[in-house]
């Protein structure tokens, strides 16, 4: 054999090698989102169970509050797990998240009712969902600049895309399990046990991911992970110019993502009257397409640049939202609601298709996932996480449409932070990473 062969046998193996670690890191991201999101998607459902007073709108407002206060421990997740991803290893890190993950999921399946033990049941489900929200907040992070780092370089933007593949797929699995309970189950079933269905579900998936993230291959050196800055505040402090710039472009990105995503079936029930099987379906589709969407942005922000993808994001962001939003509100016809939702997720794929990557771009290998992480989960946890309760909270008390111009107004901030910043696709720490 010579030694052209033999290196081209090399090349092929390590590029087999990096494509199941993609898929492997990919499937327990799939599986912690979807553990994540079926509490959004559920919420119509399980409401009343919990918070049993008040009208539809209220009892929303009361489940966002709980869903938003799981995005409060996304920046001690992010902490925690970047400083264990950073100082012990990627793999390491990304297992036990996901081993959380399956815990806080079966609690909340086998939680009692508001009936059955009073105010402690909306207690034990805030507690779960805390545990859940420092579980995601260390995925987000460590999947991140995992992926980023096994992908090949000048490939980087399609296959770290696969992130958010696996993100959408997750939220895309939630609301299809929500879409099979509906067609099978009647309403009064769902309320009343059929909810907590897709939460067992994810729960036995978690132990399948545990497994299967047992087999990656670390992506840390021991140079890297035995430094003395390495997964500290103080090393991370080094680079807090690269830490304020993806908190500020995530801030935008996070909020009009979930203002699209998880909120958007809620809106389309509570805002345009929409049937909730209907509005279940209309998503189901739209998050199907925006999944297929991911690999294409994330390919072209190799053609364009990172920089590039994220000023493109913003301003179809600031242009579309409020006239998106507004038709969204009247729209009758399911067809038309999943073209205009549809619309609106092309624009954020700019964004979520390399959200990850380019924030691990801009990180030395030493505070990657600390980083990444810590700097992605404060703005989500600000922003993202407060999206749907901010947008009832001014729907109830009469002011819906401030909710457009302020995800407007975060976007447009979005795209200064992005046209301030240097392209790291072109001059970060990845580019001369194998």
């Amino acid at each position: 054999m010579t030694d052209q062969s033999t290196q081209l046998l090399i090349a092929e193996s390590n590029t087999r090698r990096r494509i199941f670690a993609i898929v492997a890191a990919s499937s327990g991201n799939l599986v912690e989102w979807f553990d994540f999101y079926i509490y959004s998607f559920c919420a119509l459902y399980f409401a009343p169970a919990f918070f049993p007073g008040g009208n539809t709108t209220t009892q929303l407002l009361n489940t966002a509050g709980v869903f938003a206060a799981g995005f409060l421990m996304r920046p001690i997740g992010g902490w925690f797990f970047g400083r264990l991803a950073d100082r012990h290893g990627r793999r390491t890190a990304m297992m036990v998240s996901v081993f959380m993950m399956c815990g806080g999921s079966l609690v909340i399946a086998v939680l009692p009712t508001y009936a059955q033990i009073g105010v402690l049941a909306p207690t034990l489900l805030l507690v779960a969902r805390l545990f859940q929200g420092l579980s995601v907040g260390g995925e987000y992070g460590t999947s991140a600049t995992y992926m980023s780092e096994v992908a090949m370089q000048g490939r980087r933007g399609f296959f770290a895309s696969f992130q958010y593949v696996t993100l959408i797929g997750g939220q895309l699995c939630a609301v299809l399990a929500l879409v099979v309970l509906q067609q099978t189950l009647s309403t009064e079933d769902l309320k009343a046990w059929g909810w907590r269905i897709p939460f067992v579900m994810g729960a036995v998936a978690a132990l399948v991911a545990l497994y299967l993230r047992k087999s990656l291959d670390e992506t840390a050196t021991t140079e890297t992970r035995s430094r003395r800055e390495a997964g500290t505040i103080r090393g991370l402090w080094q680079h807090r110019g690269a830490f304020l710039t993806v908190v500020g472009f995530t801030a935008g990105g996070s909020l009009v993502f979930y203002t699209f995503t998880t909120y958007m079936q809620k809106y389309l029930v509570n805002t345009a009257g929409m049937h909730a099987k209907t509005a279940s379906t209309v998503m189901t589709g739209a998050l199907f397409v925006y999944m297929l969407m991911q690999p294409l942005f994330g390919a072209l922000s190799d053609r364009i640049g990172r920089r590039r993808s994220m000023l493109l994001f913003a301003s179809f962001a600031v242009i579309g939202t409020v006239p998106l939003l507004h038709a969204l509100a009247g729209v009758t016809s399911p067809y038309a609601a999943f073209a205009l939702v549809v619309t609106a997720l092309a624009i954020v794929s700019f964004y979520t298709s390399i959200s990850g990557l380019i924030k691990a771009e801009m990180f030395p290998p030493e505070v990657r996932a600390i980083g990444v992480g810590l700097s992605y989960a404060v703005a989500n946890a600000i922003f993202g996480g407060s999206a749907e309760y901010v947008a009832l909270w001014l729907k109830q008390a009469g002011s819906e449409s401030m909710f457009y111009w302020y995800v407007t107004a975060m976007c447009a901030f979005a795209g200064i932070v992005a046209l301030r910043m240097r392209d790291p696709s072109k001059e970060g720490y990845l580019r001369n990473e194998p």
